[in-house]
């Protein structure tokens, strides 16, 4: 979001310090996840469509505004297959609900002006059902009741944190200030109209006309201090997942298990896998404005490691083959800030909902919850035309 807003407010002229924590930029989430640019078919469990109407015109801009930052294309990167979405037997959502809903997020998108937009050329595509015999040929019937295809795609978020980092640090508008842990925001006025002083780890600095807390778990905190709360319960989740090479070309279906605290593997490109199992990579959580201690990882994560292919495994047998022809295997991950709580595996859990991530304005002091990966070029667009105009 830092990074995506700095860039944004750069190429319209502004001068921007972008302060982080790490050594360089997109070490955490941000670069650990699965890419996924949603268009809303994953939250099946929020049947009103309030999650998918907020972050589908986000999925569809990312791939125009990333290409903008950047200045090449990121087809390279992009999943090549349709995903396949699951139904577990232990979904929160009936086969019936899960079928209708997906339909319903069909409509949004073939109604939508800017489907062409998307990673791929969406106009006139629809989802369609796994028959009896396709589900039963690839997938573990005995835990998973039905399937579709969805056009939805992913990206590799290491190649994008790669490249969205050397804009960053090439861009003369844009000053980074590495190794520097923010830990509060001072307004010299109580209208928080500026001018701002930002008390770092390293210092103090300032004096800075705006603000934007692009922050992911530490945000709360320094919106707090200014008096400013998040407008629902909030959760932190420290999730990690298993990044893969292999050492030949496989093909495994990106495939998504839904809907609760199952699953999913992505493949981009012939050798390149994304590998989660929530429970075993699920690691802390925590409801209270700074994020909980996440335990150590201990040998290197070989149990969670071992969960990840074994539960996976049980319901897509493709997985072994990844297992037996892996290259390369790395462990890694980061922080889940949400408006929301409870556990996913009740469909009561306000984390199914996820349409209250937004931009705030008090002032010139502006924080932003994320959400989701996929929309925050979108967003950090937004902001700059806010300020810009």
């Amino acid at each position: 979001m830092g990074s995506s807003a700095a860039l944004a407010l750069a190429s319209c002229g502004a001068r921007v310090t972008l302060f982080e924590a790490a050594e360089r930029p997109f070490q955490g989430a941000s670069r650990w996840n699965e890419g996924k640019i949603h268009l809303g078919y994953l939250y099946a469990a929020d049947p009103e469509l309030e999650t998918a109407r907020h972050i589908l015109p986000g999925g569809l801009e990312f791939k125009r505004l990333i290409e903008r930052h950047i200045g090449r294309p990121i087809d390279s990167v992009v999943t090549t297959h349709d995903d396949t979405y699951l139904v577990h037997r232990a979904s929160v959502t009936s086969v019936a609900a899960m079928e209708k809903y997906i339909r319903d997020v069909d409509a949004l998108l073939n109604g939508h002006p800017q489907a062409h937009d998307y990673l791929v050329d969406l106009t006139g595509r629809r989802s369609r059902r796994l028959s009896a015999v396709e589900l039963d040929r690839q997938y573990d019937t005995k835990e998973i009741v039905a399937g579709f295809y969805v056009p939805e795609r992913s990206v590799s978020t290491l190649w994008i944190a790669d490249q969205l980092v050397q804009a960053v640090e090439v861009e003369p508008n844009i000053e980074l200030a590495l190794n520097t842990r923010v830990e509060s925001v001072r307004a010299t006025e109580d209208s928080l109209q500026g001018p701002f002083h930002i008390d770092t780890d390293c210092g103090s600095s300032g004096p800075y006309d705006l603000v934007i807390n692009c922050l992911w778990e530490g945000r709360p905190i320094v919106d707090a201090a200014l008096g400013i709360l998040p407008p629902a319960p909030w959760s932190h989740r420290f999730r990690l997942a298993l990044f893969l090479r292999t050492a030949q070309p496989i093909s495994v279906p990106s495939t998504v298990i839904a809907t609760g605290p199952f699953g999913d593997i992505k493949q981009y490109g012939e050798r390149d896998f994304y590998l989660s199992w929530y429970p075993a990579g699920l690691r802390a959580e925590g409801t209270a404005l700074a994020p909980p201690p996440v335990p150590q990882i201990e040998a290197g994560g070989q149990d969670i490691i071992e969960e990840i292919f074994r539960e996976l495994g049980a319901i897509i047998p493709g997985v072994k083959l990844l297992r037996d022809k892996a290259e390369t295997m790395q462990l890694n991950g980061g922080w889940v800030y949400a408006c929301g709580q409870g556990p996913l595996s009740h469909p009561g859990s306000t984390l199914h909902r996820r349409h209250h991530t937004n931009i705030h304005r008090a002032g010139s002091y502006i924080s932003i919850d994320t959400g989701k990966y996929s929309i925050a070029p979108w967003l950090a667009q937004r902001v700059a035309a806010a300020i810009c105009g």
